[in-house]
């Protein structure tokens, strides 16, 4: 690919960077306006947070789709449709029923499918294998932002009697802004290398067997789940409920405790990239962010006083960063023509888990959520995580190593 045509795709990178951010503002934003959201679509807080919830059932099953499109249509027509579903989905929020309230976290959820493979795509071919890494964890460092500003400005916002409707309304306006934007700076995909073409000559769920079919996909999958967990269950949904019931803490400052892992990413995301770029080595990193995460979280558990909850949560974020590392061993494990595929299981096995575990969490934790002695509730809560990412550190051991020190070293071989 010429270098004229790769400044392309780093242009279009940038806007795919935009969608991806607001895409965390849409997904976290629910967290800090549940009696808001109760009230609008006349429910109560159990049956709104399995409505939130259903995000994932969407979002990691178009996972599969998004890879699919990406490697068979290219980021162009892709990006601009599932911005565009994003977009929708935003827009039915300000429908005041339960049908529009979950049809649009449906279409939330598959059109943020999207964006984070789409990025990983757009990266992919923008940037060389040395600094992909690092432009993956900036990619998600921008999306954690969005995450953020979801509960650092919404919630402060809504506190002060903003208007959820008003939030809904500008967030599918910028969506779909952004959706035709990306469909005019992408470029047209029409002189692909020999390895690209052979995606296209595959059948649809072809590049998907390849994946599948490979053990260190599935293993990238459940290890990045299990970390992601933490942040999209409790964090960026139960983390406010639990710090002013468990803790008693007053909602600005459990919105902007919750908040602070999603901070803890923006800096996280791109550090540990970088870092597992420049030692050309994946799973001590990985390891690392993970044994960061078990820390803080023993901290909050156990010795609260020791530093305060906003600061345990953003070191908590920054070691939850290492959840994105498998997006690059998953990538350097698997033929290069299943760029997207490749992306896209992964996002589908990683959400799979987040499913999975949401109503296991739910029904264990938040339903005695106030009805149990707060402090054994608030530890027994955080032991649920902890055993997970636990779980992720053994199957770690299982992977390979793809940094390209040992590529190197293969080579020199």
């Amino acid at each position: 690919m010429s270098s004229s045509l790769k400044k392309f795709y780093v242009i279009a990178w940038v806007f795919g960077l935009v969608f991806y951010f607001l895409d965390y503002v849409i997904r976290s934003a629910p967290a800090v306006m549940l009696p808001q959201l109760a009230s609008h679509f006349k429910t109560n807080n159990l049956d709104l947070v399995w409505m939130i919830g259903t995000y994932y059932y969407t979002y990691s099953t178009c996972s599969l789709l998004a890879g699919i499109a990406l490697d068979k249509f290219g980021g162009k027509k892709s990006l601009f449709v599932g911005t565009l579903i994003l977009g929708i989905g935003a827009l039915l929020f300000l429908i005041s029923s339960q049908f529009a309230g979950i049809s649009g976290r449906l279409l939330q959820g598959a059109g943020c499918a999207f964006a984070f493979p789409g990025c990983v795509y757009l990266a992919s071919k923008g940037f060389s294998s040395k600094s992909l890494a690092t432009a993956i964890g900036f990619t998600q460092c921008l999306g954690m932002l969005g995450g953020a500003s979801g509960q650092f400005l919404v919630g402060p916002w809504v506190d002060l009697g903003m208007d959820i409707d008003t939030f809904w309304l500008w967030s599918g306006i910028f969506t779909i802004i952004t959706a035709v934007a990306l469909y005019f700076v992408t470029p047209k995909e029409n002189s692909e290398k020999e390895d690209e073409n052979h995606s296209k000559k595959l059948g649809y769920f072809e590049t998907y067997k390849i994946v599948f079919k490979n053990p260190q996909s599935w293993l990238c999958g459940l290890i990045s789940g299990l970390l992601f967990a933490p942040t999209t269950i409790f964090a960026m949904t139960w983390a406010v409920a639990f710090f002013e019931t468990d803790k008693q803490f007053a909602f600005h400052d459990a919105a902007v405790t919750s908040g602070m892992v999603a901070f803890g990413w923006v800096f996280g995301c791109p550090l540990l990239g970088f870092i597992t770029d420049k030692i050309g080595r994946r799973k001590p990193v990985l390891v690392g962010g993970a044994i960061v995460m078990i820390l803080s979280l023993l901290q909050l558990a156990f010795f609260p006083e020791l530093i305060s909850a906003k600061l345990t949560m953003f070191i908590l974020g920054v070691g939850s960063g290492a959840a994105m590392i498998p997006y690059s061993v998953i990538k350097e494990a698997n033929p290069d023509f299943v760029k997207g595929s490749s992306t896209g299981a992964i996002n589908f096995i990683t959400f799979g888990v987040t499913t999975l575990l949401s109503p296991v969490f739910t029904y264990y934790f938040g339903k005695s959520l106030g009805l149990s002695d707060a402090g054994v509730h608030f530890q027994s809560s955080l032991f649920f995580w902890i055993g997970g990412i636990v779980l992720a550190i053994l199957i770690s051991f299982l992977l390979k190593e793809t940094g390209s020190r040992v590529k190197n070293q293969t080579v020199t071989a």
